[in-house]
């Protein structure tokens, strides 16, 4: 037996651990990490001169907040959807009863102050408002009386608003202010930003569904209950499509810019995967 399986408060620790990590939703995690590390990527690569290590630091705090406001968004909406993820994800902390939701509340808000407090320390005003205009979009998401996500159109333009535009538009403009340079925007980073946001907004409208039996349920209005899982799996290939097809098109079309030879093979290995 070992030491874990006999000490009370080890189990206890691993148990709040697995729960912590499902209630973060991983995946979003994932994303949210690899979108902010390709814009600050591309600004480096833009700017190599300006690289020192002392940025280093200040990108680690950035994705730190990313990652707290994360938390929050995808936590607040676990709070006020128990009933329907004990239906549609059954797996999920809260409704599987391995998070109380007095623990996941102290969580969130835990999350929301450490996230502002990171952003307004190093990041001036207007990241700091754009933090927390990504915040408030995800509260009325999913809390009552709003509940943006009963309507179908306005849920999956929060989502592709805060997962694409926001996300891209913030990271790329902090990631310049920290290297003492006024915003610009360039090709790639327009591309990206646009690739993204599309991304989200597929992410946006099929995310539902698994989740038609519990939406219906409760009553809650998805493009997957209105039209049928079939159509929107299929609106969703179809912008998906689209999305590779336009990056195709701008690698040829904007060849100094672009590299042709990286671009237009992946795309269109991405878009026959379909």
């Amino acid at each position: 037996v070992g030491a874990a399986d006999s000490d009370p408060t080890l189990n206890k620790v691993s148990e709040f651990r697995d729960a912590f990590w499902r209630f973060l939703r991983p995946h979003t995690i994932r994303g949210t990490a690899l979108g902010s590390c390709a814009l600050v990527v591309r600004a480096l690569i833009e700017n190599p001169n300006l690289i020192s290590s002392s940025l280093v630091l200040k990108a680690a705090s950035g994705l730190v907040a990313l990652i707290c406001g994360n938390g929050y968004i995808v936590g607040i909406n676990q709070i006020y959807d128990i009933g329907i993820d004990k239906v549609n994800k059954p797996y999920l902390p809260i409704a599987a009863g391995d998070l109380s939701v007095k623990s996941a509340w102290l969580l969130v808000v835990m999350f929301a102050v450490a996230g502002l407090s990171i952003v307004a320390t190093n990041y001036g005003s207007f990241i700091t408002s754009l933090y927390s205009l990504g915040l408030f979009l995800g509260t009325i998401y999913s809390v009552p009386p709003f509940r943006m996500k009963r309507f179908p159109v306005v849920a999956f333009l929060i989502i592709a608003t805060v997962r694409g535009f926001l996300l891209n538009f913030g990271v790329y403009y902090a990631t310049r202010a920290a290297l003492g340079l006024p915003f610009e925007w360039s090709y790639p980073v327009v591309f990206i930003t646009t690739f993204v946001t599309l991304f989200a907004l597929v992410i946006a409208i099929t995310k539902d569904l698994p989740d038609v039996e519990g939406d219906m349920k409760y009553q809650i209005s998805t493009l997957a209950t209105k039209l049928g899982v079939k159509k929107i799996a299929l609106l969703g290939t179809g912008l998906l499509l689209v999305n590779y097809i336009g990056s195709i098109f701008a690698a040829v079309y904007m060849p100094q810019a672009f590299r042709r030879s990286l671009m237009i093979p992946a795309h269109t290995i991405l878009a026959s995967c379909l």
